[in-house]
């Protein structure tokens, strides 16, 4: 797996949820929740660009493992979206699903970047 699949897709679902919040808000004039998802679903891609130029492999794994705390986090708030009616399910699923990859390739990373210290 490259890690700039993992760049490209984290930095894709961080542009969806900008839209996704931004549709939210302009409807529900919501800022709550859409605030949470928009921090939690941006900073997975920043953690992982930001991983790119980690000063050590420990590094590398911090910021992995944070962008995964995100990940879950994300994860949480696009459920509490959804099951309060926020979001539709044409919005959830594929928002759903695509966190669900991210977030396994995040542990891939992290447990190969562990078995090679």
């Amino acid at each position: 797996m490259s890690d700039s699949i993992l760049r490209d897709r984290s930095k894709e679902l961080a542009k969806q949820i900008v839209v996704l919040c931004r549709g939210i808000r302009a409807k529900y004039h919501e800022t709550i929740l859409t605030n949470q998802l928009l921090r939690s679903g941006t900073s997975i891609g920043a953690n992982v660009y930001e991983a790119q130029y980690a000063q050590s492999t420990k590094d590398f794994i911090s910021k992995f493992e944070i962008a995964q705390k995100e990940c879950n986090e994300t994860d949480y708030w696009l459920d509490l979206l959804f099951e309060t009616g926020y979001i539709t399910e044409e919005w959830y699923k594929p928002l759903k699903s695509e966190c669900g990859v991210i977030l396994r390739m995040l542990i891939s990373s992290i447990k190969t970047s562990k078995e090679k210290q």
